[in-house]
């Protein structure tokens, strides 16, 4: 059985990674982009699906582990009676071939040790074609090639490629796994040790360039490298998480794909990243954006694939049994058909803050404003399936009527700034027309909060972003009446659901987890109503829910007390870094909400690992 989420670690080279538990067993691999097929499948199934495993070979052993400082690089130290050795893992920022490499370290003593690894592409479904080659293996799968390259003799042993050594006080035995095309030659051969250091100096440099020098700056910092491990480097795209199907329930069926990248993620994403100092990345980020944005604006997606694809059928792999018999396990994501019209709105207010934090605009990125606009004009009076991409059918959601206030809105302060030709008056009176609808609409007097949507009594927990996108102020009684009714009604630990799926009709069975997203934007709405000491207790409170490598997934289990959904979640550490800065308050940070007119120009300042 797979090890528990929170006993993950990661390691990345910039276009995929791989999970790593802490007894040293590689159980998820995508190769060669995130969003391929897996090579080690481990974590969805067992190890017939696929791993790669370096451990003592007898006996008991217990492990720590620890990122190296600044870096994405892994050291796990085995102890065991015969002494104590680290093993070292990490992936080398991609130059021509995708590399993993593990260091085996005696540091004391001397132990015997076994690696055993077992490629099975296609999902943990195809057992590779072996050979042996001077230093190691090659392994090929129909257009998949993996050489294994080792500084000790290997041997086969059914169906798995094994190790086996000992490891005494200053002894290094050096492992790689390269992935090719089996129709090209081999990869090339790698220095362990100098990849090693080259690979700490360039993590080392990227992390020197964050801006946040308070409290919370090894948390910031360690969210950042995580996000930066989730760019896919040669497009700028931010894939929400590494893995698929990991579930918000442990045994249910809430279980989706996340190895795409969502619209709804830009501005958040942008403003982490500008506000930490990595103006490349938000660069980047925004490019791919407009990219993924080309072509007719009522063919808009929710999301797309890392390189701007928008085929991302949705289809179950049923020869894997799913996390902890979680199923079904599932590739592809058929969320990206629906229609959500706060997508808009993200869009919109991720052009006006990189106009805001970066002076970055054009007026070909206004024509696309303006095409989506005149489209969003015929469609924001329509229901839609909402931030939380429900199979419920279509609503009248609130957040999705905020969101459209929020891109005329947008429109309007970006057309007023540049002194762009554009139909102000009109977006005016339909983003006040907006606002008054949903002020009129979606509010309850009884529950004395706004509400998931119109003629509903039921909460959302994306209704903490009002005084986060500016709808709205923090000191306004309704958006203090919906702080404390998602505090009474969301919160039964003192975390955040996004909803209460035993109330709301979504068309799936209740029970998820708590949304760490939401409780982070709960942190900065507590603060905009001027709660701030309680924002302090829930932002220490969340930061104690992180594994030990300071790693979050979507959700937390609270009657089980672990991680659930999909891991790491680029989302949740995205809105750890949000909160850190809305509680430092800094005047250098800038917030969603900020309307403090035409910003000056800043110098995108960069370099690192790109």
């Amino acid at each position: 059985m797979a090890a528990r989420i929170e006993d993950y670690a990661l390691i990345g080279d910039c276009e995929t990674a791989a999970l790593v538990d802490r007894n040293g067993s590689i159980d998820w691999l995508c190769w060669p982009d995130f969003s391929s097929d897996a090579c080690f499948a481990a974590l969805l199934g067992t190890e017939e699906n696929g791993y790669w495993k370096i451990t003592p070979a007898k006996g008991k052993w217990k492990t720590t582990r620890r990122y190296r400082p600044h870096t994405l690089i892994l050291e796990t130290t085995f102890e065991h009676a015969d002494g104590s050795f680290r093993l070292i893992d990490f992936m080398p920022v991609r130059q021509r071939n995708s590399d993993i490499v593990r260091i085996v370290e005696g540091i004391r003593g001397k132990v015997a040790v076994r690696m055993e690894l077992a490629l099975r592409f296609d999902y943990g479904r195809t057992v590779p074609w072996v050979t042996h080659i001077k230093d190691g293996v090659r392994a090929v799968a129909g257009p998949n090639l993996a050489v294994l390259r080792a500084s000790v003799p290997t041997c086969g042993e059914n169906l798995k490629t094994v190790a086996d050594f000992t490891v005494s006080k200053g002894e290094r035995v050096s492992f790689s796994l390269s992935y090719g095309l089996s129709y090209k030659p081999n990869p090339r051969k790698i220095d362990p040790a100098k990849t090693l250091k080259d690979c700490e100096m360039r993590w080392g440099r990227w992390a020197k360039r964050l801006k946040y020098k308070g409290k919370h700056r090894d948390a910031i910092e360690r969210s950042l490298i995580t996000l930066r491990g989730l760019i896919y480097r040669p497009t700028g795209g931010v894939v929400a998480s590494v893995t698929t199907s990991l579930p918000e329930e442990i045994g249910g069926v809430r279980n989706w794909d996340y190895r795409l990248c969502w619209l709804r993620d830009t501005t958040f994403t942008l403003l982490a990243l500008a506000n930490g100092g990595y103006f490349n990345e938000a660069v980047a980020w925004q490019d791919w954006l407009l990219r993924a944005l080309a072509g007719s604006p009522e063919q808009v997606q929710i999301m797309y694939g890392l390189k701007g694809e928008r085929q991302l059928l949705e289809r179950e792999v049923g020869w894997l049994p799913g996390y902890e018999n979680s199923k079904p396990v599932r590739v592809g994501n058929a969320a990206s058909e629906q229609v959500q019209l706060d997508i808009y709105g993200e869009v919109l207010d991720c052009f006006y803050h990189a106009q805001q934090s970066m002076g970055r605009h054009a007026k070909d990125d206004f024509r696309v404003m303006i095409s989506l606009l005149e489209h969003l004009e015929t469609i924001w009076h329509e229901p839609d399936e909402g931030i939380w991409e429900t199979r419920g059918g279509p609503q009248q959601f609130t957040h999705s009527k905020m969101m459209a206030w929020v891109a005329f809105d947008r429109a309007v302060l970006l057309a007023e700034q540049l002194h762009y030709d554009a139909p102000i008056q009109k977006w005016r009176k339909i983003r006040d027309a907006i606002h008054a609808e949903i002020c009129a609409r979606a509010f309850s007097e009884t529950k004395n909060s706004f509400v998931q949507a119109y003629g509903s009594e039921q909460l959302d927990a994306a209704l903490l972003l009002m005084p986060m996108v500016g709808f709205l102020p923090g000191s306004d009684p309704r958006v203090k009446g919906t702080v404390e009714a998602i505090e009474r009604e969301l919160m039964p630990a003192g975390l955040v659901m996004r909803y209460n799926t035993a109330k709301v009709e979504d068309g799936l069975p209740p029970g998820e987890g708590v949304f760490l997203a939401c409780s982070f934007w709960m942190v900065s709405s507590l603060k905009a109503i001027g709660r701030v000491k309680d924002a302090k207790v829930l932002f220490e409170r969340l930061l104690k829910l992180r594994n030990d490598l300071g790693l979050l997934s979507e959700e937390y289990d609270v009657a089980r007390k672990r991680l659930v959904g999909n891991f790491p979640q680029a989302f949740s550490h995205i809105a750890l870094v949000n909160a850190a800065f809305d509680l430092a308050d800094g005047k250098h940070v800038r917030g969603r909400g900020h309307r403090d007119g035409h910003a000056k120009s800043r110098k995108a300042r960069g370099g690192g690992a790109r």
